[in-house]
């Protein structure tokens, strides 16, 4: 389970980018986080991961209350949380097995189980013939299942995308949101987006939340995009 509470994030310069805010998310859920640029998407889930801290509030994942871990422990949160961004932030001097593999070597797997592990979750993305080639001899695509391999090869318990389609072509954005509907259904993995792509949220009729500057304006069981 992911619980806000009343959580509220003003930074220095006095811009409230959440106000506020209450949900919970249950186990296994598929949602979508929606509205302008701006809303306060990106900020949940900065204050997921701890990348940020919240002004005012609470902020749980299952009876943990984020908020009061220590930065010595910020990587056993995050051990259990697989963020995919926009951007993929992959490593341009490692090829994709390897930029996979790091995070396996990050929690101390040993390297016939590391070897194994890539190869099987990069079938399963769909780019084992991929496994040594650098990132910028992919294609979006390719990129953006690369980054997922990376958000979930140990297994973590949420996923967390951010617009993880918003610069690919619709043909590759919907096969990136197949992906992670399989991912859900199969692995039982909670997973949060956020997303700008109208056409992908209405036809799955998933949970949606849309955020409105810094406020929760609607929150349906199966939303639409247009929902404001």
């Amino acid at each position: 389970m992911v619980k806000f509470s009343h959580v509220t994030k003003k930074f220095p310069d006095d811009t409230i980018a959440l106000s506020d805010v209450h949900f919970e998310i249950p186990n296994k859920q598929f949602v979508f986080l929606v509205g302008p640029s701006g809303a306060g998407k990106t900020t949940i889930l900065r204050l997921i991961i701890k990348d940020l801290e919240p002004t005012e509030g609470e902020i749980f994942l299952d009876d943990e209350d984020v908020t009061k871990i220590p930065s010595s422990k910020i990587h056993l949160l995050r051990r259990k949380i697989g963020t995919i961004f926009q951007d993929y932030k992959l490593l341009s001097d490692k090829t994709v097995g390897e930029n996979v593999a790091m995070v396996l070597e990050a929690i101390g797997k040993h390297q016939a189980e590391i070897d194994t592990t890539v190869d099987n979750i990069l079938e399963v993305v769909g780019i084992g013939d991929k496994k040594n080639l650098f990132p910028q001899q992919l294609s979006g695509g390719e990129m953006q299942r690369t980054a997922i391999a990376r958000a979930i090869v140990a297994d973590p318990e949420i996923i967390l995308a951010d617009e993880p389609t918003g610069d690919l072509d619709p043909k590759n954005a919907w096969e990136i949101i197949k992906l992670l509907s399989r991912i859900n259904d199969q692995s039982g993995a909670t997973v949060i987006m956020a997303t700008h792509n109208t056409e992908i949220v209405n036809s799955l009729k998933k949970r949606v939340i849309r955020i409105d500057r810094g406020k929760i304006v609607k929150d349906e069981k199966q939303g639409k995009y247009e929902s404001a």
